[in-house]
């Protein structure tokens, strides 16, 4: 079973409809497509045996849907990495996963060169040699067993070394039957814009729309912004997106300062990072009831909870400030340290199993027992089920703060203190202290123009949470630093304090 055959099933049914666009200009049919990506598995076919790491470094470009098909129909794994690490970390990780051959866009190529070793050939796409590869003659897709390896994911390295998760045809299968089931209703009208990375979220995606035969919008810019991306929801129809939340503020934010209107927006698929309750509310009023969540992370990608568009309709706080119920061929349980079930309304650590879960860790045995263990993805999220089923994410297990024996999630303290008209951004971490153990400090980046005191966000915490868990210390800093996929890089913000 070759995730191929979604292409090759869109492409004999859908032939002549368009598959790929570059902003608004098509790039490829699904018969070109397919002959492109069938060109490219023979060409990589004819140099290279079946199973080898095809590395993929570019900021969001169309030829990225054909390379992966391509890799795929090669019956080899595709290994995406993000385009904005810096051409040493990538040279790290595609030896890490020995990668065979990198293909980069034009700007990254020659800086990678530089640092690969010369096993490892560098492929500019777009330029002379790529071009030769879509002149190979398109050969069948080769047949690979559904427990073979199709995305080598690398974690997005918010808090330490990426770790590549070894997801199969069969884990990326059912990936995009469960969006399919759960989150989106897709057909060949629909259109995907690819604003996020494609090397992740929005890549993640991609097998689900090429399913049903839908469109692949790529930004001229080939990144996110808000201007070009309400303008291509005006341009094509029945328009969906995988948005990180501070993708979905800045969207909202341009709205409301242009007026410009995205009329074919049909969903917006957010995730990769916490969504405030504030911002979740302030949204809906903005973009109506098209915002769906999914929560998921590389090892179970996309795939471990979710709330459709319809179920945040006139939602409770408490269910705008989860992350939906068990997602179709998911079981997901709370347990305890020694990995026993907790009862509604107690918080323990996420762990899940299904199709949908890698099969482990590249290269690495030790941290795959640890995270596998008991047959269960230990995901490192804290959590608690409500007595329907719904989920709440409290923190991740390393970010609670432990001040003088109490648990404190930095989640809940972060809400409280987003509620405040002055905060634009806040970042909740622990600190050491000699009397209490850990305390608690706010990073605080401000809304335009506003003038907030420690004192006044101090009364502000008094007045909604528990003493013991308000911030002992504020640092204002001008914007939290985060990584291409929204994430917010909690440990360059420890440095500072």
């Amino acid at each position: 079973m070759n995730l191929f055959h979604l292409l090759d099933g869109s492409a004999r049914r859908f032939a002549d409809r368009e598959a790929v666009f570059h902003g608004t200009e098509l790039f490829a049919t699904y018969a070109e497509l397919r002959r492109r990506a069938l060109a490219l598995a023979n060409a990589l076919g004819s140099v290279y045996d079946p199973g080898s790491r095809i590395a993929i470094v570019s900021e969001n470009r169309p030829e990225y849907v054909e390379l992966m098909f391509g890799v795929w129909g090669a019956g080899m794994v595709a290994v995406p990495l993000n385009a904005k690490l810096h051409a040493k970390e990538v040279a790290q990780i595609a030896e890490d996963a020995q990668a065979a051959v990198v293909f980069a866009s034009p700007k990254h190529a020659l800086p990678l060169a530089g640092q690969l070793r010369a096993q490892r050939p560098v492929v500019a796409i777009g330029e002379t040699a790529y071009q030769q590869c879509l002149d190979a003659a398109p050969a069948m897709p080769v047949e690979v067993r559904p427990e073979q390896l199709a995305w080598l994911f690398y974690t997005s390295g918010t808090t330490g070394r990426p770790k590549g998760a070894m997801l199969s045809h069969r884990n990326l299968l059912a990936m995009a039957v469960a969006h399919l089931a759960d989150i989106e209703q897709i057909d060949e009208h629909a259109s995907q814009i690819h604003a996020a990375p494609m090397s992740h979220g929005s890549g993640m995606y991609i097998p689900a729309y090429i399913a049903r035969g839908a469109r692949q919008v790529i930004p001229a810019s080939g990144a996110f912004e808000p201007d070009e991306f309400l303008t291509l929801c005006n341009v094509h129809a029945s328009c969906g997106a995988f948005l990180a939340p501070t993708m979905v503020q800045r969207l909202r934010q341009e709205v409301e300062r242009s007026g410009l209107r995205p009329r074919h927006l049909r969903c917006i698929v957010y995730g990769g990072g916490p969504m405030y309750v504030d911002e979740l509310t302030k949204s809906i009023k903005t973009f109506g009831h098209v915002l769906a969540q999914i929560y998921g992370q590389g090892e179970a990608p996309m795939t471990i909870t979710g709330m459709r568009c319809s179920e945040h309709v006139d939602a409770g706080e408490n269910v705008l400030g989860s992350v939906g119920w068990p997602r179709t061929g998911v079981e997901v349980r709370v347990v305890d340290g020694q990995d026993r079930d907790l009862p509604a309304g107690e918080i323990g650590e996420i762990v899940c199993r299904g199709d949908v879960v890698m099969a482990g860790y590249w290269n690495n045995p030790a941290a795959t027992a640890d995270t596998l263990r008991g047959g269960w993805l230990h995901t490192g999220d804290l959590g608690s089920f409500d007595e329907r089923g719904c989920l709440t994410l409290r923190d991740r297990s390393k970010d609670v703060v432990i001040s003088g024996g109490s648990n404190i999630y930095p989640r809940e303290v972060e809400e409280v203190l987003l509620r405040h008209p002055g905060v634009a951004e806040v970042c909740v971490v622990g600190a050491p202290d000699p009397e209490w153990g850990e305390i608690v400090v706010a990073f605080i980046a401000l809304s335009g123009g506003a003038s907030v005191t420690q004192e006044e966000l101090d009364a502000h915490c008094l007045a909604n949470i528990a003493r013991f868990k308000r911030p002992k210390r504020y640092l204002f800093i001008d914007e939290l630093p985060k990584n291409s996929t929204g994430k917010v890089l909690k440990r360059e913000l420890r440095k500072q304090i």
